[in-house]
């Protein structure tokens, strides 16, 4: 999956992977299970994130490698946030080359509007926003009854920054996956269930 911050990945990533009954590895999650784990990976981890630090390249490689070995993933994956860069990218060919890579794109300023409506439960990291996809009770997760807050990346002076890293970091990957016929490029506007019907029909042609 690849798309700017705020373009409706991880939600689309859900749904794709309830249909097509596969799983859905966000690599956000995955930094913060081992994190919270305290695995050998996760204090790695944490020591640069941390200092405020991006988590380094042959650490996050590692981590997403060891999670595409286990059995659940024989059948196929969806990866959330990974890759990032060429550099990431041309590891992933070495132990798990993906068949698709689907590229959500839109515009800059329903990217900013969505990140300020954003709220994400801090137990289930369900994903709501207060507009376009709101919980049945403010402030409360519909799935687990956990806490809804807006990160502090979502907010606007944070999301123009991220915006502006990843044009010129992961936009790169929209020219490589280009190059080997397996991008696949979907609008992310509109409504939830409207980009979810545009993605399956991407993936018939």
């Amino acid at each position: 999956m690849l798309g700017p911050p705020s373009s409706g990945k991880g939600t689309q990533a859900v749904r794709i992977s309830n249909h097509y009954k596969i799983p859905h590895i966000s690599i956000g999650d995955l930094l913060r299970d081992h994190v919270d784990r305290c695995t050998e990976y996760g204090k790695k981890a944490k020591s640069f994130m941390d200092n405020g630090q991006l988590v380094p390249d042959d650490l996050v490689v590692e981590m997403t490698k060891k999670r595409l070995a286990k059995n659940d993933c024989k059948k196929g994956w969806i990866l959330d946030g990974f890759p990032r860069n060429l550099t990431q990218a041309k590891k992933l060919d070495k132990f798990g080359k993906p068949d698709v890579v689907l590229n959500l794109f839109i515009e800059p300023t329903e990217l900013i509007a969505r990140s300020a409506g954003r709220r994400i439960c801090t137990k289930c990291h369900t994903v709501y926003n207060i507009s376009s996809n709101p919980s049945k009770n403010e402030d409360v997760c519909d799935q687990c009854g956990g806490e809804l807050i807006q990160r502090d990346d979502d907010k606007e002076e944070v999301i123009r920054h991220r915006l502006e890293v990843y044009e010129q970091e992961t936009q790169p990957l929209v020219k490589h996956y280009v190059k080997r016929n397996l991008l696949k490029s979907v609008y992310g506007g509109g409504g939830i269930d409207a980009v979810f019907q545009r993605v399956l029909d991407a993936f018939k042609h």
